[in-house]
Formats: structure tokens, sequence, C-alpha cells
């Protein structure tokens, strides 16, 4: 499983800006402090990039923090730094912008996941996969299916978190490549069979007749109890943006309400699925 290197380095950022606060200095008074831009010290502060030790050692001095939260921040660092060959081998073809994502997925107490057109990564069966990066001429196929079947792992942890799914009908319409009964009945399938698998994976439907002004975009909200910051993820076709200012966070916990109380409850979802299933399979007997 993916180490949660993400995961410490954003708790570490969010120590950062609690301690820079409580000394009452700005992010460009510390990037003076460092000879660095500001830009660096929001990015640390949230976690897009490390710290390096001697950086942080002079935050330290200047923040005058205990000894007890010294020693956190450090020990935080130090398990930080050692963790960064994970994204050698086969994980490298993860681009670095979807990282900070699979890093914490398993991090996360709680992962709220919507979306309109397509399957997300973790729900998607090997059929689904292998036609979606055939049909987009990747050049590592194998790699790319290594990497979303470490990603499955996360619902096989000791503790995983709760994994709730809502997905528009239109995502069993839109199969990778056009119109295809073959790969649509795998995916449904494999979608019935982990709902029966996991206590802690939820999969809602969104039908087209749901009374609704509109959808949103595709978002994924991730909540924790470590002390990371609860954020947002919003992908687009150039990479993604991460999230975490609470207002922003309410806007989405919002529309996550809307969508979730109009979609199906579990058991119509089965039974939609299996409907699906069944109209899909005698397009495959035809």
């Amino acid at each position: 499983m993916p180490s949660t290197v993400t995961s410490r380095r954003r708790q570490l950022g969010n120590e950062i800006r609690r301690a820079r606060t409580a000394a009452r200095l700005t992010q460009q008074e510390v990037a003076e402090l460092l000879g660095c831009s500001q830009g660096k010290i929001n990015k640390i502060e949230t976690g897009t990039v490390a710290v390096k030790n001697a950086e942080l050692q002079k935050m330290l001095e200047a923040f005058n923090t205990g000894k007890s939260e010294s020693d956190l921040m450090l020990d935080l660092a130090r398990s930080g730094t050692a963790a960064r060959g994970q994204w050698s081998g086969y994980r490298s073809a993860v681009p670095q912008w979807f990282r900070t994502f699979t890093d914490l997925e398993p991090a996360a107490t709680e992962i709220l996941s919507w979306h309109g057109e397509r399957i997300p990564g973790p729900l998607q069966s090997e059929h689904y996969m292998l036609t979606q990066f055939s049909e987009d001429r990747v050049p590592d196929v194998t790699a790319l299916v290594r990497n979303r079947l470490d990603r499955k792992q996360v619902f096989d942890l000791p503790r995983p978190p709760y994994y709730r799914f809502v997905l528009s009908e239109a995502a069993f319409h839109r199969m990778p490549g056009g119109a295809n009964p073959s790969v649509a009945l795998d995916q449904v399938e494999h979608l019935l069979d982990l709902q029966q698998r996991y206590n802690k994976v939820y999969i809602h439907v969104l039908p087209f007749e749901v009374r609704l002004p509109y959808v949103p975009n595709d978002f994924t909200m991730m909540k924790f109890n470590d002390g990371t910051r609860d954020f947002v993820f919003v992908e687009h076709v150039a990479g993604g943006l991460y999230l975490d200012d609470e207002e922003d966070f309410n806007v989405f916990n919002d529309a996550w309400d809307r969508i979730r109380g109009a979609a199906l409850e579990q058991h119509d979802t089965a039974d939609f699925l299996r409907k699906l299933g069944e109209k899909y399979r005698e397009q495959i007997d035809f």
C-alpha cells in the first residue's frame, strides 16, 4: 500500500502554520527569514512541498516553539524525508499532481466522491481499466493498471476509510471507447461484488429522473482525524486542484449533501445495477 508521506507532510504544514500564527508572524516575514518567496512558505504550509531540515530549524527558533511541539515537527519532517523514494518503478507512472491524492487516500477517515460521466479509479473493473488505457493509447498500460490495483488495496486496510461514492447514471452509458455492453456488464458486476465484500464502501447511483437544478463537476472530499487538514480535490484535463479553505470545503460539502440526498440508497442502487446488468447481458447474448 502507498506510504502516507504526503499525509505527514500536510500535517507538518498545519503545525508550521499554527506555530507561525501563534508567533504573530506573516508568511512574508518567514520567507524573508529563510531567503525565499512567500509562495514557497505557503506551499510548505499546505504540504505541497517538503521543508528542509535547516529551514525548519530556523522557523522553530523564530516561532520560539516548545520542546514537545518542536520534536513533533522534526519527527514529521524526518518521516517524510525517509519515504521520498516511493515513486520509483512502476509507481512513477502516476502524474505528480495526483500523488498527493493517492498518498492521502489510505490515511483518510472518510472520503466522499462524486462522478458524473465516468467510473472512478478505485471502482473500475480490470476490463474497464484496460479498455480505457488502450483507447487513450497510453505508453505503459501495465504500470497504470498496477497503480490502479494498488489503490484498490485501500478497501482491505485493517481500518479503511469510509469510502462513499455517488455515480451519475450517465457513467454507465458512457463506456471507454463508446457503447460496449461487455465492458459495461463487467463493470456493473464488479460494483455489485464490491458492495457485498466491503462494509465501508458505499455506492449510490444518481438517476437521470431526479429533480436537481444542476449537477456539479466531479470532486472528491477527504476528511481526517490525524491533524491533516480536510480538503477537496477537483481534477481537470491539465491536472488537479487541492482546496482546503474552510469556506470552499463547506461549499462542496453542501453540493455533496444535495446529490447524495437525491441519489438512490444502497439497496435501491443494487437493484438498479442488477437490472442494468440484465439489459447488457441481453445485448451480448443477442
